[in-house]
């Protein structure tokens, strides 16, 4: 292993590669950054461009491209409460608190020091146990994850707030959303009521930035525009985390990163779906879950810790099986086909020295991430000092053109304000919008298992039950929905 990382040294550490994924990284910011441009389309706008590039070369800027993009949705989650990416939903809940205070440098200073703990571990894993992982996630089937995910939607209660009924309502309402348009496995059409455009149903993206970024357009809408802004100061030490505090959220980094690389390893959830488990883990076995949501540290290092271990951990399944864990892994699949690599069990044996190199070129792109967004702290900042109604302005036009962008539909853009009013009408009716996010990201990885393995099944609900790994996470599953209701009731008394 030792030969094979002097050979992947070897192979990166190059002016020209250097210079490539630090272009990437920086680009990835960007992407990631700007609500309604996500990672997904920073890869696909980059990897044409890698054509005329050498393998390692091509691969390279990529990688940049998609830590940078995984990191880079903290910078509006924080400043704005506009997470630039899925991934960084759960950092607007603590983040934006803290910014509000006055402590927006700690805040993006905690989740970029962080971010970079995140990717580094889950490259540690990656590098190490690789192919054990990928024998374990081969084993997840249909019911496994039908169980998993149906463990997940049990944290809504955690996602609630006061009132559980609001939150399961908002669940429920999220997995409405994600029913429309067609239907897994068959295809078939429903919940459209003759009108075409919904064919295709809503995508997430779209969803994302009418939840978020049209919402906080309407609530300054509100009020009267302010004549002075208020400048926004902030001292910042390190990386804004003392010793003490390290060591108490230790448990909190480890925790979540193994969320974020587990998340990673499984197909099709994606750092989306880590940032809201890990968040929600982190609430329940808190000693003061009454703070989360107010300001804390622990809520914004569980969610980026979270979702940039993701990285690491997607890579698993890419290259040892070559199945995508998420969207970006998938373009990361497209860029290693472009130059004719397939990946698969035998690429460690084939082509060793190339994803040696993929591994040396992702611990260069976290180190470039920290470097680069620690330099551009002082300028994000800054962000704050901008008047909303410029600022939000110019949000406004990137939302249209990144709905737009997603698939070159019209109807994307009035699914960005349909979902913009919808959010607004929820938040003054006092209805969180985390649960219907999680409803709607994970409504549809439930059914389309359920169906998959009702079909395997033949009809019989047992096999789910019979069968060890998802046996063992229902009832899991039923024994948290029988202390969450124990505890209700106790809170009642």
């Amino acid at each position: 292993m030792f030969d094979m990382f002097v050979v992947g040294f070897g192979m990166i550490f190059s002016f020209k590669i250097m210079i490539l994924i630090i272009i990437g990284v920086i680009l990835g910011i960007l992407f990631g950054a700007t609500p309604g441009l996500t990672t997904s389309m920073g890869l696909a706008f980059i990897l044409p461009i890698t054509y005329s590039m050498q393998a390692i070369e091509g691969i390279s800027i990529l990688i940049g491209l998609y830590v940078g993009g995984t990191t880079g949705g903290l910078i509006t989650a924080i400043l704005l409460n506009i997470p630039g990416t899925p991934g960084a939903i759960c950092t607007t809940f603590d983040g934006h608190p803290m910014a509000k205070k006055g402590e927006a440098g700690r805040a993006l200073s905690i989740g970029i020091f962080y971010s970079f703990l995140g990717g580094i571990i889950s490259l540690i894993v990656l590098i190490f146990i690789a192919p054990s992982l990928a024998r374990i996630a081969l084993k997840f089937g249909p019911f496994e994850y039908f169980a998993i995910t149906l463990l997940a939607l049990t944290l809504i209660a955690e996602l609630s707030g006061k009132s559980l009924m609001k939150g399961i309502t908002c669940g429920l309402l999220g997995m409405m959303f994600a029913s429309v348009g067609p239907s897994p496995i068959d295809g078939h059409i429903r919940f459209t009521f003759g009108f075409h455009a919904l064919d295709g149903g809503f995508s997430l993206v779209p969803t994302l930035v009418g939840l978020y970024a049209v919402r906080e357009i309407l609530k300054v809408a509100e009020f009267p525009i302010e004549a002075k802004v208020k400048v926004i100061e902030y001292k910042l030490k390190g990386f804004g985390i003392t010793l003490k505090e390290f060591k108490n959220q230790f448990v909190n980094l480890i925790r979540s990163s193994l969320v974020g690389i587990g998340i990673g390893i499984l197909p099709g959830l994606g750092a989306g779906t880590a940032n809201i488990i890990s968040y929600t883990i982190a609430k329940k076995q808190s000693k003061y879950p009454e703070k989360f949501g107010t300001g804390i540290i622990d809520g914004i290092i569980a969610s980026e810790t979270s979702n940039n271990a993701v990285t690491g951990g997607a890579l698993v399944p890419l290259l040892t099986m070559g199945i995508p864990g998420d969207c970006g892994t998938a373009m990361l699949l497209g860029g290693l086909m472009l130059h004719g690599i397939m990946p698969g069990p035998l690429l460690f044996s084939t082509d060793g020295d190339l994803v040696y190199g993929i591994f040396t070129a992702l611990l260069i792109a976290n180190i470039s991430m920290i470097l680069i967004m620690y330099f551009g702290l002082g300028i994000f900042t800054k962000l704050l000092n901008t008047p909303k109604y410029i600022l939000l302005s110019i949000i406004s036009v990137f939302c249209v053109v990144g709905g737009f962008g997603i698939n070159h539909r019209l109807f994307d853009v009035w699914s960005i304000l349909f979902f913009g009013i919808v959010s607004y009408v929820l938040y003054k009716f006092k209805y969180p919008i985390p649960p219907l996010i999680m409803g709607f990201i994970l409504g549809p990885i439930i059914e389309v298992n359920l169906r998959r393995g009702l079909m395997y099944s033949q009809g019989n609900f047992n096999e789910f039950l019979l069968r060890p790994i998802s046996g063992t996470f229902i009832l899991i599953t039923i024994l948290v929905v029988i202390f969450k209701l124990i505890r209700i009731k106790k809170i009642k008394v």
